[in-house]
């Protein structure tokens, strides 16, 4: 990679995760028996700065959280990563954003985010950011808080030449204000047929839906649509290219992290001066590196870790 230290700046969500572990999730009405509980720091907005930080990039993380011993860990877990923390703010009218995770046996999870502190963050909260959002290389936003304050955030970003990434999860509609200041968009399959309004049944139909999306974005030849298919791969979009890069075959035990390191990954490529589709290689790996660790923010991979799976191809 290019640049010694790429700057990545992340706004978004910080939530405590509470995982069950069963063999399957319960339908309605129904209680089952788990296997396993754990708690973990999790949050699309950590563990994507996350990510960034362990592959060496230089990261702030923009966000709000609530002053309560759920904050607490999120405090020290962001220190420990060595994220800048600056910009993190504690709300005494609200508490911290949870999740609650199911992971069956074979890897696959079913989650329900309540966002609480994560909603609450404002555009003056980006505008005490602005000096860091303008000097990031680039700026990585998703959508577990408000959309004005990704906006604003995005607005702020263009302004100064930083590179805009979104990963429009969880799935919500998107205004056309905002996708015009996005250059790379990272949806899933799911994703990717709410925002199209298309069924991505094959690589085909993910083409076509792509495109309808890239046509929403920035009018600039540097957009693109990565949209990720899980085992299938990558389907990279551009204006001049239409390409599926193969996944990395691993044996998953959880799912739960594998979007995030993908995007914090493909981020801190792009930051570090990496074409999109080298980027796109180095965040496949990532992805897969994430979903042989069990919890969201453990499964971020590291350098070293990445690397050796690239070499290895399995």
């Amino acid at each position: 990679m290019n640049r010694a230290t790429p700057k990545v700046t992340v706004v978004g969500s910080l939530n405590v995760d509470l995982v069950c572990h069963a063999i399957r999730k319960p339908d309605k009405g129904e209680t089952i028996i788990g296997d396993a509980f754990d708690i973990f720091t999790g949050g699309k907005g950590f563990n994507q700065a996350t990510a960034a930080a362990r592959l060496n990039a230089e990261v702030a993380l923009v966000g709000s959280i609530g002053s309560d011993p759920f904050g607490d860990l999120l405090r020290t877990a962001v220190k420990n990563e060595n994220i800048n923390s600056r910009f993190i703010t504690r709300r005494t009218d609200i508490g911290t954003g949870i999740a609650t995770i199911v992971v069956e046996p074979d890897g696959d999870n079913s989650i329900i985010v309540v966002p609480r502190a994560n909603m609450a963050l404002t555009t003056a909260d980006i505008d005490a950011a602005a000096d860091c959002i303008a000097n990031a290389d680039v700026l990585l936003l998703q959508l577990e808080t408000p959309i004005a304050a990704s906006e604003h955030a995005a607005a702020i970003a263009k302004q100064h030449g930083a590179t805009v990434v979104l990963n429009p999860a969880p799935a919500q509609p998107l205004p056309d204000s905002l996708l015009g200041y996005v250059d790379i968009l990272t949806p899933n399959q799911s994703e990717t047929e709410l925002l199209a309004g298309r069924t991505v049944n094959n690589q085909d139909e993910a083409g076509r839906a792509a495109e309808t999306l890239r046509e929403r974005m920035v009018g600039s030849e540097n957009s693109a649509v990565v949209l990720t298919l899980g085992e299938q791969g990558t389907l990279m979009l551009t204006e001049t290219t239409s390409e599926l890069i193969p996944a990395l075959p691993v044996q998953p035990v959880d799912t739960t992290g594998a979007g995030d390191a993908f995007c914090g990954a493909l981020a801190t490529a792009l930051a570090s001066g990496e074409h999109l589709r080298s980027a796109v290689g180095f965040a496949n790996a990532a992805g897969a590196a994430a979903v042989t660790v069990i919890g969201a923010t453990p499964s971020m991979p590291t350098r070293a870790k990445i690397e050796r799976l690239l070499k290895s191809g399995k």
